[in-house]
């Protein structure tokens, strides 16, 4: 099984919609943040009423994450929020606030690129101007993309199959991520190929465990994600520890050995979990694919 991958992004921040003036106003000239009792990070233009953690007062604040760096600036009495994405290819975030009439909004950040998600305005005299927006989810790709049918090259290096579950599986392919998985079983250390050209978006490579706990191995497993050229996206999971041998940002070729497979994360033994997805606004859906081996092309179905 994959883990997750609406990946969260935690912290709370001054966010909104691109190009977007938000219908809410803030007072000028200041930013607080502050750590709540879940370890989340926020930021607001007041103080919290009962803070469990030291509050520091910003004028500019950068916040660094796995998947994208949120800054807040002031800028002659606005506050202005920025995302910048560290992953080699496009993510779409989701921004809610409270405090302001203003509805959940989204917003596409290119590979390595920033967005301006959010300008607010001082708050008129009179109107209070508490706020706080929050970035829910990140979810990788870009929304507007249309992925081509192709036929993709077998995953593995290996002489035999061993399908240990596919399209539909009742273990863990029964939702929209991961329907058109499959699991090829296959020995720790097997060399995983490249099923198609791409640009590495991500990879993680160093957990060492595995188990059947969600709650603590569900966001546990090594993985390689590959950005196609139409937009679609390739997830290769459960590579051994140290098994990524690419790096974000490079261009891999299919057929070319790109990592080892293990057995890490939700699992319940060594095999590599193949899925070809596409984001569909603001949530990850796996794709039917075509693989083509040594005796031509293999299809899989959905049970009935």
């Amino acid at each position: 099984m994959t883990p997750s991958l609406l990946v969260p992004l935690r912290i709370a921040c001054l966010a909104g919609a691109v190009g977007l003036m938000a219908a809410g106003s803030v007072q000028a000239g200041k930013v607080y943040r502050w750590t709540d009792a879940d370890g989340v990070t926020h930021y607001g233009d007041h103080q919290p009423q009962a803070p469990t953690s030291p509050v520091t007062e910003l004028a500019t604040t950068n916040e660094v994450d796995a998947v994208a760096r949120l800054r807040v600036e002031n800028e002659a009495g606005r506050t202005l929020a920025w995302v910048d994405n560290r992953l080699a290819g496009p993510i779409e975030v989701s921004v809610t606030a409270s405090g302001l009439a203003v509805p959940p909004a989204r917003a596409t950040v290119p590979a390595h690129g920033s967005a301006l998600v959010s300008v607010l305005e001082a708050a008129p005299p009179g109107q209070s101007p508490h706020y706080e927006l929050r970035v829910d989810r990140v979810v990788p790709g870009d929304p507007r993309a249309r992925p081509a049918d192709v036929e993709y090259r077998l995953p593995l290096d290996m002489p035999e199959l061993d399908i240990q579950q596919g399209f539909g599986g009742a273990f863990s392919h029964g939702d929209r991520e991961n329907r058109h998985a499959i699991d090829f079983g296959a020995p720790i250390g097997t060399p995983v190929l490249a099923a198609r050209d791409g640009v590495v978006m991500r990879t993680e490579g160093g957990f060492d465990q595995a188990g059947l706990d969600p709650d603590q191995y569900l966001e546990r497993a090594n993985f390689i994600r590959i950005l196609h050229d139409d937009g679609s996206m390739a997830l290769y999971a459960h590579l051994a520890e140290g098994g990524v041998h690419v790096r974000v940002g490079q261009r891999v070729q299919a057929g070319q050995r790109i990592g080892l497979s293990g057995n890490t994360g939700y699992t319940t033994g060594p095999h590599l979990h193949f899925v070809v997805q596409a984001n569909r606004g603001m949530r990850l859906e796996s794709l039917p694919i075509r693989l083509r081996g040594p005796g031509g092309v293999v299809q899989f179905a959905l049970p009935r």
